[in-house]
């Protein structure tokens, strides 16, 4: 008999000045419904609360909202705040308004995928299991 996979911790945050958290709520409820363990922080959390509560929860991945158009500042500072508290391999993931354009440039600087709109909840859920989940074990 097989033991069942630990269950993954994953961090949902909302970094900045940006209010819109429905579709953030909506991620950190369907990786609990589907069996993670999930820490949400709330609106208006700056990087270094998103670091401290990521070493706080000894999470496996954070997973960013941010919908302000300032994915290129908000993603290298939460990822520069996790090194700088010894966690720079946390996989750090997200969702918003990105343009295409600035996709790669994410990637580059250390974001391991970015969901924009219209991607569903099952699409998360398999990119944790498959991609995630493979990484952090």
């Amino acid at each position: 008999m097989s033991e069942a996979p630990r269950k993954l911790r994953i961090l949902v945050a909302k970094p900045g000045l940006d209010g819109h958290d429905r579709g953030a709520k909506i991620v950190a409820r369907a990786l609990a419904d589907a069996g993670y363990e999930v820490v949400y922080t709330g609106l208006h959390q700056t990087p270094e609360m998103i670091a401290a509560a990521a070493v706080q929860e000894a999470v496996d991945a954070v997973g960013l909202s941010i919908m302000s158009g300032a994915h290129m500042t908000l993603f290298p500072a939460v990822i520069a705040a996790l090194k700088a508290r010894g966690v720079g391999d946390c996989v750090v993931f997200g969702g918003g308004i990105v343009p295409k354009d600035d996709l790669p440039k994410l990637t580059e600087m250390g974001v391991a995928r970015i969901f924009t709109p219209g991607a569903s909840t099952n699409d998360i859920i398999d990119w944790v299991e498959n991609v995630l989940r493979p990484k952090v074990a």
